[in-house]
């Protein structure tokens, strides 16, 4: 077997893997704390408990896959965090905000529990928009100029639609009653901008990017994308038709709308690997040539190997314990 060649992919794989999970589960509960101002005081303790026992085990995700990237790619690693400085600060801020009022919600007195709302949601916010304007770095190939930065603007004030929307399935999945109804209207206010993103988002990248455009646009390697583009379009066309047919998701199968976004994300990400593979960085760099040496992955394998299990596992599990809807007693 041809080390030099497979262990770079197979970290390529884990890394990327490890960002969908992350935005699969991580946006849902963005997406709540987004959602959180515009609920009522009682049911924001709903929302919250409808997260507490995830949300942290979700943010290990884009550790694991910060981490893959820093120990497979060192050199990749350097160059991305440097173009992304101050998008990746502002995110970091936001998690911390977050935290902190996670935690100070569950403690404070009556009066000073609306502020840590407010703060829990501001800082979801901000992380929602960094990582969008990460993502548009990243598709541009860290590119500085205007148009670059452009569509990095446009990501990112588009990111949080889709976080806005797996925050409003999650919450189908988890509340009843009146919080149901109003997570319902939720997405549906927010499916159309978030498919006006995405088309917008597709439309602009091979733009943006001539590497890009020629793997989509060139025959016969367009071919390859096509069922990409296909079946995204059909999912959307789905979820639509879920949010119109109420009866559907009021009748135990609400997880649809949830399932239904799980593949669109997968979709995504496929479109992008394909857009993007071999480089690691776009028209500068693969993945083979800013790996680490051979030996140093295969040792990194063997701890990947045994701790991407582990953590898939435990995710299952977390989810499994805390199957159910969600309430306020749960959480106190």
């Amino acid at each position: 077997m041809d080390l030099d060649f497979w262990l770079p992919l197979f970290f390529a794989g884990a890394m990327g893997l490890a960002l969908l999970i992350y935005v699969v589960l991580d946006g849902y509960d963005l997406g709540i704390g987004i959602l959180l101002p515009f609920a009522e005081d009682s049911e924001k303790d709903i929302m919250i408990a409808a997260i507490g026992p995830f949300w942290d085990a979700n943010e290990t995700w884009i550790v694991l896959g910060i981490g893959i990237l820093l120990i497979a790619f060192p050199q990749a690693h350097g160059q991305i965090l440097t173009a992304m400085y101050i998008p990746v600060t502002l995110m970091l801020m936001g998690l911390i905000l977050r935290g902190i009022a996670f935690d100070f919600r569950a403690k404070a007195i009556a009066h000073r529990k609306d502020m840590w709302n407010a703060i829990f949601a501001i800082g979801s916010l901000i992380t929602a928009v960094s990582q969008g304007w990460m993502l548009g770095t990243y598709i541009t190939g860290l590119g500085q100029s205007g148009i670059s930065y452009l569509f990095s603007v446009l990501i990112a004030v588009t990111l949080p639609a889709l976080y806005i929307l797996l925050g409003s399935a999650w919450l189908l999945i988890k509340t009843e009653d009146e919080l149901f109804d109003k997570a319902l209207g939720w997405a549906k206010k927010s499916i159309l901008p978030m498919g006006a993103a995405l088309l917008l988002v597709s439309l602009a990248t091979p733009l943006i990017s001539e590497t890009i455009a020629d793997k989509w646009f060139s025959f016969p390697e367009g071919l390859r994308l096509l069922p990409i583009p296909l079946l995204s379009m059909a999912t959307f066309a789905g979820l639509l038709w879920l949010l119109s047919d109420q009866k559907t998701l009021r009748s135990g199968r609400e997880w649809l709308l949830y399932a239904g976004l799980i593949l669109l994300c997968v979709l995504a990400a496929l479109g992008l690997a394909y857009s993007i593979l071999p480089d690691i960085i776009i028209g500068q760099m693969t993945i083979w040539e800013s790996a680490s040496s051979t030996k140093s992955l295969l040792f990194t394998f063997w701890g990947t190997a045994i701790v991407l299990p582990a953590i898939i596992a435990y995710t299952f599990f977390v989810y499994r314990i805390f199957s159910g809807k969600a309430t306020a007693l749960t959480y106190e």
